[in-house]
């Protein structure tokens, strides 16, 4: 079912339509965020097989052909014109707004780093003001993830792997099966065409075996 995302979204939304449920009612009955749930539509996420029952259940008009394309990795991508939409503009107005004092103390309460916005959590609700007017509270729910400081000595490749995959990539097929079947073999290889012998130990960290 080879469909542009466009239109994939719209019979999402149709299947919603037809099931004449909210977003929260959806949420409720497939153990899921209200927000989820609309990314889950508009193909911003993939649907898991755990879910994937759940979710015809709740919107019985959802066709094993969508679903299918639910569990496919989407192309997660926005609209850039979606700025001018004034809900979507307003947002971001107010992270821009109160961004700087956000960073300020997140890096106060949890240091140097940053939320991730995958392991994520994001939900929409309505609730009442003291004054009784309706408000909107929107709650971002991520995990915090410190940056790392580059140390040498953990680094998962050591310089000269990458001088070593350009020295071997001329050489074809035959070289790298020769590579690939043991150490012996890749030491040899590596005399053969000259290089030093310290390069030689760059054969264990790719996981070569010696036997």
């Amino acid at each position: 079912m080879e469909q542009s995302k466009a239109i994939i979204v719209n019979q999402l939304l149709s299947v919603k339509k037809k099931a004449g449920k909210t977003f929260n009612e959806i949420a409720k009955e497939t153990g899921l965020t209200n927000v989820y749930v609309a990314q889950l539509l508009r193909r911003q996420a993939i649907l898991t097989p755990e879910t994937a029952s759940k979710l015809k259940a709740a919107l019985p008009h959802l066709s094993d052909e969508l679903v299918d394309e639910m569990m496919k990795p989407p192309m997660r991508s926005y609209d850039p014109n979606l700025i001018q939409e004034p809900a979507i503009y307003r947002l971001n107005e107010a992270v821009m707004h109160f961004g700087e004092s956000i960073k300020d103390i997140i890096n106060e309460q949890f240091g140097d780093g940053i939320m991730s916005a995958i392991d994520f959590y994001c939900s929409v609700d309505k609730v009442k003001g003291v004054d009784g007017k309706d408000r909107v509270v929107i709650t971002f729910d991520g995990k915090f993830l410190p940056y790392t400081e580059q140390r040498y000595s953990r680094q998962s490749v050591q310089p000269g792997l990458a001088a070593l995959a350009c020295t071997i990539r001329p050489y074809g097929s035959m070289v790298q099966s020769i590579l690939a079947a043991n150490l012996e073999a890749c030491m040899v290889a590596q005399r053969l065409r000259g290089l030093p012998p310290a390069e030689a130990n760059i054969c264990g960290n790719i996981g070569l075996s010696s036997e």
